[in-house]
């Protein structure tokens, strides 16, 4: 299907933070199928002449600008930057979304639950976080959750892996110059696959859904052996792991969904992370 013969009642996407990595995947797996806007940080040429996309600094430039000029009917947010500025960018978003109709969808992390190391978390619990990163999101959650319930979706995501994700890029870093790679044995965690992700953000779009989801891998797995998996998928050679302990406890940091549940053919297990990085 070309953007030429696109459905003009189709929807109109704007993805905020589109040069990053989750973004970047997202703007390829949407941007066939919807009216597909993006927004950069740093300019490179394949942002300058594409003209789907913007340039957007969320530490200096008024959102509202790229709301107006794109008219989104689905915002999603994969921001990154300045913690302060994104809480002020996210309230002129929510304020949008009340005054448009719009459907805003915030990617959120685990994180919003790390204070909480006993169990793995679901969708219905109460966020808790010690951690700076934490309480940002939890902020920006807060917030959306005050807008009608229809229109927010709000995605909590564990460490997501794929074939050029920072996390890989950084092992790889390592590896080349001989570094060790840190590693946590006592945390249990799950994972997400970016190609899935995307996926499951599409049918979410599709479906019209709303609420909470907790989109990670259906199983979960320690650090450290699934770090160890990743390596010996990705090197031949010998990798010394530092082990970082926090606690002489297990501890969880891992997302599970029980009531926002996708169908089957959209789960996704830590194996298949783990094959999907070695193809």
């Amino acid at each position: 299907m070309t953007k030429k013969h696109l459905d003009p009642q189709k929807h109109r996407v704007l993805i905020l933070g589109a040069s990053g990595y989750i973004g970047n995947a997202i703007y390829k797996e949407l941007g066939p199928y919807f009216r597909t806007y993006g927004t950069y940080r740093n300019p490179k040429k394949v942002h300058e002449t594409n003209h789907q996309f913007f340039h957007y600094n969320v530490e200096e430039d008024d959102v509202y600008e790229i709301l107006e000029a794109t008219k989104p009917s689905i915002i999603i947010s994969a921001l990154r930057g300045d913690f302060n500025a994104q809480v002020i960018a996210h309230q002129h978003i929510a304020e949008y979304v009340v005054a448009s109709g719009c459907k805003f969808i915030f990617l959120s992390s685990a994180n919003v639950f790390d204070a909480y190391s006993k169990f793995p978390s679901y969708e219905l619990d109460k966020t808790l976080s010690h951690s700076v990163y934490g309480h940002f999101k939890i902020k920006i959650e807060n917030m959306l959750l005050r807008l009608p319930k229809k229109q927010v979706v709000i995605i909590r995501l564990p460490m997501v892996f794929g074939a050029n994700s920072p996390r890989i890029q950084e092992m790889k870093m390592f590896i080349s110059e001989n570094e060790s790679v840190e590693v946590f044995p006592n945390l249990i965690m799950n994972v997400m696959l970016d190609k899935k992700l995307t996926q499951q953000i599409h049918y979410i779009i599709n479906r019209n859904k709303h609420g909470i989801f907790h989109l990670g891998s259906s199983d979960l797995v320690h650090h450290d052996e699934f770090i160890s998996n990743v390596l010996a998928i990705i090197t031949e050679k010998k990798v010394v792991l530092k082990n970082v302990f926090t606690t002489n406890d297990d501890r969880y940091l891992a997302v599970l969904g029980k009531y926002s549940k996708l169908p089957k053919h959209l789960h996704i297990t830590s194996e298949e992370v783990l094959e999907e990085l070695s193809k």
